[in-house]
């Protein structure tokens, strides 16, 4: 598994850890079943605190995109679809909320907005 955390990014590093795990779950690259590294493993692996680690894979548990057997280890859990779903719209909320708050800082108004959008999209 490929995790790669950045000192020098805005994020906190347990939440690197998670985003990259869920992305990793969510592209396929971790299937279902899949026994991920012991929180341990990771810590030392990453060179960061096994709390951190923990930090991230109690998020990951929350959200349902792993689960715990005591004594064998993390797994990643069965997709389920709407739950990823679910988790997307969220994110992307939280990034046009983002994006908003900067087209109003810039004076944009709604309609060059949405020409960029339309351009980044390919539907000019």
């Amino acid at each position: 598994m490929d995790i790669i955390i950045s000192n020098a990014a805005d994020r906190p590093i347990y939440e690197q850890i998670y985003q990259q795990m869920k992305q990793q779950i969510i592209s396929g690259r971790l299937t279902e079943g899949d026994m991920l590294p012991s929180i341990r493993t990771l810590a030392k692996d990453l060179k960061i605190s096994v709390i951190t680690t923990k930090r991230a894979y109690d998020e990951l548990e929350r959200e349902g995109f792993i689960y715990t057997v005591a004594g064998k280890g993390c797994f990643v859990a069965e997709k389920n679809l709407e739950l990823v779903r679910e988790g997307n719209l969220r994110e992307l909320e939280e990034l046009l909320r983002r994006a908003d708050a900067l087209a109003a800082s810039l004076g944009l108004s709604d309609e060059e907005v949405r020409d960029m959008l339309r351009i980044l999209r390919g539907e000019d």
